[in-house]
């Protein structure tokens, strides 16, 4: 059944062939598309088939009543918004009521007032012209609005990653020289002081030596020398100088690995990729985060359990990914002792703190590194906020809210990878850094 676009189409549903007669004739010299139904299961199917402007129905029919038809017509999503004006003798005014409440917009008294009748549907239909076009206007709107603010949060979004990578650089740049530039000094007097000790160590075994042959020829070299060994206890003084040299050496070489360790973390190759073993950027971030999980007066030490596993090397920006391991890291710290407050020591030593580290392959293409604490953990509110620029949980003057963004950004977007988090209030929290091979 194909209708003039142009023309509105009215749906009259009434048992009374007169009736439908009466209107068909009137609605269609009024310029209207007619249809019409003569049951209330017939005049549904009608409506979703051919959807109408308007739909005139009769109250009181066989099968269906015009209530029923009208509330079938309202659950239904295809012809819920098609204004229906019931058509009825009954005057009484719970009736009218009953079909207002039902969803019908009017009510045309039988006998009809044709002039009336008309009236009334011309009103509803304009109305619904006005509805219609208000409601295209609306859809027209908000598109535009959709538009506009997909471009403004794709600026934003952009505006964000300019002042991420820039922080992100500056960081970098800033770290690193700072550190070089520590361990170049440290090198320095470590070297002056490696090359003496050596020397000083020599002496002073000769110096044991000669004195262990002169105590072997002369036995007995007077009291006032007897006196002066007895006073500076010269036997043990000849037994602990070696020892303390030893200890000197073992330190020496302690600065050196901290000086190592340093340069290891400061390697900002922001220019390429390099080759490295994840492990020995892991080593040397727990290295510079050692005060940290050294015991304290409050509680025992942080115990890192290390578990890793036989990975290949990994191209990567060994100083961007060691600022993730540090921000990592050093949240993980923060997570134990934030858990730590208002318990004992010795509680705390019975459920000891500890961070778990365990690399291992995820498929053939990549690695994974995996970072456990058992802190109190997240809820599910921060765990979904945990990556939002400038979001943090630490009090004002404690975090920025950008490490975790940064550590995101270079995992991501610079190293083509993942970075999530498992966790649960109260069972601690998990990030798993995931990288490809190549």
């Amino acid at each position: 059944m194909l209708f003039n676009s142009d023309r509105e189409i009215v749906l009259v549903v009434d048992d009374n062939p007169t009736n439908l007669e009466l209107l068909y004739n009137a609605l269609g010299s009024s310029g209207y598309e007619v249809l019409v139904e003569m049951d209330g299961f017939s005049g549904i199917e009608q409506a979703k088939n051919y959807p109408p402007d308007l739909i005139l129905l009769d109250v009181q029919m066989p099968g269906i009543d015009g209530f029923e038809t009208c509330r079938k017509l309202q659950l239904d999503p295809s012809t819920k918004n098609i204004p229906v004006i019931f058509m009825t003798a009954l005057t009484d005014t719970t009736d009218k009521v009953k079909g207002l409440h039902l969803g019908a917009v009017d009510y045309i008294t039988k006998p009809f007032r044709h002039e009336e009748a008309l009236a009334r549907i011309q009103t509803h239909l304009k109305i619904r012209r006005l509805s219609l076009e208000l409601e295209q206007q609306k859809q027209e709107l908000e598109e535009i609005v959709q538009k506009r603010t997909a471009e403004l949060t794709c600026t934003l979004q952009e505006l964000k990653k300019t002042q991420l990578q820039l922080i992100q650089n500056e960081k970098l740049s800033t770290i690193g020289q700072l550190v070089s530039g520590i361990a170049h000094e440290i090198n320095n007097p470590v070297g002056c002081i490696s090359g003496n000790l050596e020397q000083a160590s020599l002496a002073v075994k000769d110096a044991v030596d000669y004195i262990r042959l002169y105590q072997a020829k002369f036995p007995n070299p007077g009291i006032e020398i007897e006196q002066k060994a007895e006073e500076i206890d010269l036997e043990y003084l000849l037994e602990d100088l070696p020892k303390m040299f030893l200890s000197m050496h073992t330190g020496i070489d302690r600065i050196r690995n901290i000086s190592t360790s340093l340069r290891t973390f400061s390697r900002a190759d922001v220019d390429y990729k390099v080759s490295v073993d994840i492990h020995e950027g892991l080593e040397s971030t727990l290295m510079i985060l050692q005060h940290r999980l050294k015991a304290q007066n409050y509680r025992p030490a942080i115990q890192i359990i290390k578990n890793y596993g036989e990975i290949p090397k990994v191209e990567c920006y060994l100083g961007q990914l060691n600022q993730v391991f540090m921000n990592i890291l050093a949240n993980a710290i923060d997570a134990v002792e934030e858990a730590n407050l208002g318990h004992t020591y010795e509680a705390i030593k019975e459920n000891s703190n500890h961070i778990i580290i365990q690399t291992e392959m995820k498929d053939e293409h990549q690695v994974a590194v995996r970072i456990a604490d058992n802190g109190m953990g997240m809820t599910k509110d921060i765990k979904q906020r945990i990556f939002d620029h400038l979001f943090t949980t630490k009090p004002v003057g404690k975090g920025t809210g950008l490490g975790l963004t940064i550590a995101h950004q270079i995992i991501v977007e610079k190293h083509g990878g993942t970075l999530e988090v498992n966790s649960e209030w109260g069972r601690g929290t998990e990030f798993v850094v995931t990288l490809p091979i190549v």
